[in-house]
């Protein structure tokens, strides 16, 4: 069991220094290329903040556990909104001031609820059992290839800040980089899959639970790190867009690429954790644009983190 747990801590900080090595490699080789940094942190950067959760998953689809692939993904996007932009507002009230931002909200709540219909079909279609198929896995997928050419057409408008510098490498230094992440990748990966699946086993809870708790802040440390430093800067479209971008990642790109592999079977009681991350999302939507100055405060801060620790109650007592 003490085994288990130190294996599940050794994973994350493997994860997260592979995603790290992974971008930081991946950006230099782009620039290099002639690739802009705008571009490079619209696409590998955004991408780098989900490959925990994207590397978690197909693990988890590989050894058919659906519930801590699903969990990890529903897991993170509360975790995103309630807990993280609760944090960053709590440290100093985040503006919304980014067109790019006003349209990302509405997109991260479609892919809830896109989510919600695509995994319900025991609810809606009276079948037997729900799963997330492959072909859910592809409408998934498409609704991200819409995103990304959505992020294309708005880059080239310049309606993206440039929020960081590039730090040239030598190509052979970003080559082992890239190949270094995505070994440090794998293998955390393996270390989390299967070392939360045992603690699941022993506790005698769900993979589901262990999923959407502590795999899931596990593998959202790159968006609290990114946000809550960038809303200590006072860089507020940062600190909302990585949040809101990576919400999108997650379900299009992480559950579509999961269901396309393999299919994962939905069990009902994940419903709750969709809605919650619909709610979060609603909430965001409404904290931001109907709120004096476009702002999220620090009581609206508060009120986020109260309903996260509110729901993991939840979850506890329903374990």
């Amino acid at each position: 069991m003490l085994l288990d747990v130190l294996l599940l801590a050794v994973g994350l900080v493997i994860l997260i220094f592979g995603a790290n090595w992974l971008v930081d490699g991946a950006s230099s080789i782009a620039t290099r290329l002639g690739v802009s940094a705008l571009t490079v942190g619209l696409t590998v950067v955004a991408f780098g903040t989900s490959t925990p959760e994207l590397v978690v998953n197909l693990i988890a689809s590989f050894d058919g556990n659906s519930g801590l692939a699903i969990g990890n993904v529903v897991g993170s996007n509360s975790i995103n909104i309630l807990l993280i932009l609760g944090l960053a507002a709590l440290i100093k009230p985040v503006n919304v001031k980014s067109q790019t931002v006003r349209v990302e909200i509405p997109f991260s709540l479609l892919a809830a609820v896109a989510l919600f219909l695509l995994a319900n079909d025991k609810l809606l279609d009276g079948t037997v059992s729900s799963v997330i198929s492959r072909s859910d896995g592809l409408v998934l997928l498409a609704f991200f290839a819409i995103f990304l050419y959505y992020t294309f057409l708005s880059s080239k408008s310049d309606q993206f800040p440039l929020t960081a510098e590039v730090k040239h490498r030598k190509y052979y230094l970003s080559t082992l980089m890239v190949l270094g992440g995505i070994g440090g990748l794998y293998l955390g990966g393996s270390f989390i899959v299967n070392s939360a699946t045992s603690i699941a086993k022993a506790f005698g809870v769900s993979d589901a639970l262990i999923g959407l708790t502590v795999v899931a802040i596990g593998t959202s440390l790159p968006e609290l790190a990114t946000s809550v430093m960038a809303a200590y800067k006072g860089n507020s479209d940062i600190a909302i867009g990585n949040v809101v971008g990576s919400n999108i990642f997650n379900i299009f790109m992480v559950l579509g690429v999961s269901g396309t592999i393999k299919p994962l079977p939905f069990y009902p009681q994940s419903n709750v954790d969709i809605l919650v991350v619909c709610l979060a999302s609603i909430l965001l939507f409404v904290f931001a644009f109907a709120g004096p100055g476009r702002k999220i405060d620090r009581k609206e801060g508060v009120t986020m983190l109260i309903i996260y620790f509110a729901y993991l109650s939840y979850l506890i007592a329903n374990a």
